[in-house]
């Protein structure tokens, strides 16, 4: 089972212009639907679609902020509740 990514075009200091494309290699014998399910795994593992859907609309960078800085603190209330919990 051989599967990797690659650096196609583009400068690999920065993130702009740095295309990476994920592919798989069919083993001996491995039928289509195998390959493909394979091919599902490594590309959500690699975040492609999360990244593509992410970057569909631009987004101002205040509200990047303030939707990061609400994600921090449902995390950090999650946790408190957590650690509240275990103490009884």
């Amino acid at each position: 089972m051989i599967s990797q990514s690659k650096i196609l075009a583009g400068d690999t200091g920065s993130k702009k212009g740095v295309r990476l494309v994920t592919y798989v290699f069919a083993d001996d014998n491995e039928s289509f639907d195998s390959l493909l399910r394979r091919f599902k795994k490594r590309v959500q593992g690699d975040r492609i679609l999360s990244e593509i859907r992410k970057r569909r609309y631009f987004e101002q960078p205040s509200i990047v902020r303030k939707r990061k800085r609400a994600a921090k603190l449902r995390k950090s209330r999650r946790t408190s509740l957590k650690d509240n919990r275990r103490q009884y």
